[in-house]
C-alpha cells in the first residue's frame, strides 16, 4: 500500500502502511515544522487582533489548520504564501456568526481554546469534530464559560458536538483548575479578553505558557504570579509577524531515535525550547541522553534553539506528579525508549492519556507487547522494565498520530525484519513530513 521508498508515501485520502527496516546509522540535520501549540494560539489571537498578523513557520500538521478553517468560517480573511501564512483580524468584535457548523477535524486544542473566544461573541456557534474528538470530554472548559455567562449545550452533557451561546456581557472570574491544562487555561484567558474586569486562572500545577506569551505579544495586558494568570480584558489586540519555531514535541521522536540508535549524530535545527517545555530535555539528559541545545535565541517571546542528540545509554526512571504532566504528549515515544534502557520505565499520575486521541496506556500497552515488549499497565500509568529487545512486528497507530509515530521509531531498533505501522496516515494531524524526514537521516 505505501510506496517510495523505504517509509512509503502519505495518502491523505486512504489508510497507508508504512515498513520500517532496522537501521544501521542515524546522522544529518532537519528542521521541524512549526510548533503546534503555539500555531494554534497565533492563529486564534491574529484573528481577533486589529490588522494583519504575518506567521512564518506556520505548523504543517491538520490540527492547526482545522483551527485556521475555524476562524476563515467566522470571517476571517487568511491567504497562504510561500512559507508564510497572514491573517487577517477583525478585532475583538470582528467575528461573524457561522454559515454552518465548525469543524475542529482530530483538534482538542481547536475546540477548547476557540470555544473562549466564541463564548464572548454575540451569536451561537456549534463545533463538532471527527470520531476520536467526539469522545473527549468538553466539561472541563463548559464549567468555567458556564460561570462567565455562557450557555453551553453537549452530547451528555460533555461530549461534542458542543453549541455555544455566546454573549457580549460575558463576566470575569477567578478560576482554579481542577486539572493541570494548558488548554483549559487558555480557554478561561481567551474569553477573559472580551470582559470586563480582570479574569484570572490559577493552575494545580503550572503547564506550558505558550498562550500567555503569545497573548503578551499581540498587546494583551496579561501578568502571572506563580501558578495565577490574569488577564484584564477589553484591550484591542494587534497584529504582529512572527515567526513559529520547530516544534519540541515533533522532536521528542528524533531525539528518542537517535539515542537508541548505536551509531547516531543527529541536529534539529529552530527548535522551540521554551522552558514550560524542556522536562523533555531535562528528562532525558537526567537519564543519561547526550543531548546539547546550541546557539538559544529569541523570537517573538519564546526560546529557540538548535538540538545535537547522540546515541546514548539511557537510564530510565520515573515519570510522575508534575513532571507527568509537563510529558503527557511525550509519554508514548518515552515508553519505547524506556523498554530498552538500563532500568526500565515507570510512569503514574497519567490518567489523562486514557482520554486522549486514543487511550494512550492501552494503545502503547497494545503496541509494546506486539512487539514482544513486557509491560504492566495500571489505571493511571504502566511499567516497562528495561533491557528489553524489540521484535520485528505488524502494529497499529489506532489513528493517533503520536501512536503511529512512536511505533515507527521502535521499528528502526527492532529485530528480524520490517515492522509494518498501519494507519500511518494519522502522523498528518502533527507532522506531516515525519516519514520522509525520518528517511532523510538514515545513513
Amino acid at each position: 500500500m505505501g510506496s517510495g521508498g523505504r517509509f512509503g508515501r502519505y495518502n491523505k485520502r486512504l489508510p497507508m502502511q508504512v515498513r520500517i527496516a532496522p537501521s544501521k546509522a542515524l546522522g544529518g540535520a532537519i528542521r521541524l515544522p512549526g510548533d503546534k501549540s503555539i500555531s494554534h494560539r497565533y492563529a486564534i489571537l491574529a484573528a481577533i487582533a486589529e490588522g494583519t498578523t504575518t506567521l512564518k513557520n506556520f505548523s504543517s500538521g491538520a490540527d492547526p489548520h482545522s483551527t485556521l478553517g475555524c476562524v476563515q468560517s467566522l470571517g476571517i480573511v487568511v491567504e497562504t504564501g510561500e512559507g508564510e501564512i497572514k491573517v487577517h483580524g477583525r478585532g475583538l468584535r470582528g467575528l461573524q456568526a457561522p454559515a454552518g457548523q465548525l469543524d475542529a477535524g482530530n483538534s482538542g486544542s481547536t475546540i477548547r481554546m476557540l470555544s473562549g473566544v466564541l463564548a464572548g461573541q454575540p451569536f451561537a456557534s456549534t463545533i463538532f469534530g471527527d470520531e476520536s474528538l467526539s469522545r473527549r470530554p468538553m466539561k472541563r472548559i463548559m464549567t468555567p464559560l458556564t460561570q462567565m455567562g455562557a450557555r453551553i449545550e453537549a452530547v451528555d452533557g460533555t461530549y461534542p458536538p458542543i453549541t455555544i451561546y455566546g454573549t457580549r456581557d460575558l463576566k470575569a472570574i477567578a478560576y482554579e483548575t481542577p486539572v493541570a491544562s494548558a488548554q483549559v487555561k487558555s480557554c478561561v484567558l481567551f474569553a477573559g479578553l472580551s470582559c470586563a474586569g480582570e479574569t484570572s486562572v490559577t493552575e494545580p500545577l503550572k503547564t506550558r505558557d505558550h498562550s500567555e506569551i503569545a497573548m503578551r505579544e499581540f498587546g494583551a495586558d496579561i501578568k502571572t504570579i506563580g501558578r495565577t494568570t490574569t488577564v484584564v480584558g477589553g484591550k484591542e489586540l494587534e497584529g504582529r509577524e512572527l515567526y513559529v519555531p520547530g516544534d519540541l514535541s515533533g522532536a521528542a521522536f528524533f531525539l528518542v531515535a537517535a539515542m537508541m540508535n548505536p551509531e547516531a549524530n543527529v541536529i534539529l535545527y529552530d527548535v522551540g525550547v521554551n522552558p514550560s517545555r524542556t522536562a523533555l530535555i531535562d528528562f532525558l539528559v537526567g537519564g543519561g541522553g547526550q543531548v546539547k541545545v546550541l546557539d538559544v535565541r529569541s523570537s517573538g517571546g519564546e526560546l529557540v534553539g538548535d538540538l545535537q542528540v547522540r546515541n546514548s545509554k539511557f537510564q530510565g526512571g520515573e515519570i510522575s506528579g508534575g513532571l507527568t504532566a509537563a510529558l503527557i504528549d511525550e509519554i508514548p515515544v518515552l515508553a519505547v525508549l524506556g523498554a530498552t534502557s538500563e532500568n526500565g520505565l515507570t510512569v503514574r499520575d497519567a490518567s489523562e492519556l486514557r482520554v486522549k486521541e486514543t487511550d494512550r496506556i492501552a494503545t502503547v500497552a497494545e503496541n509494546l507487547r506486539r512487539m514482544g515488549i513486557e509491560i504492566e499497565t495500571a489505571a493511571d500509568g504502566f511499567h516497562i522494565p528495561g533491557k528489553q529487545t524489540f521484535r520485528a512486528a505488524e502494529v497499529d497507530s489506532f489513528g493517533d498520530h503520536r501512536i503511529g509515530m512512536a511505533f515507527a521509531v521502535a521499528g528502526l531498533v527492532a529485530e528480524g525484519g520490517e515492522t509494518v505501522v498501519n494507519e500511518a496516515e494519522a502522523a498528518s494531524v502533527s507532522f506531516p513530513e515525519f516519514f520522509s524526514s525520518l528517511e532523510s537521516i538514515r545513513t
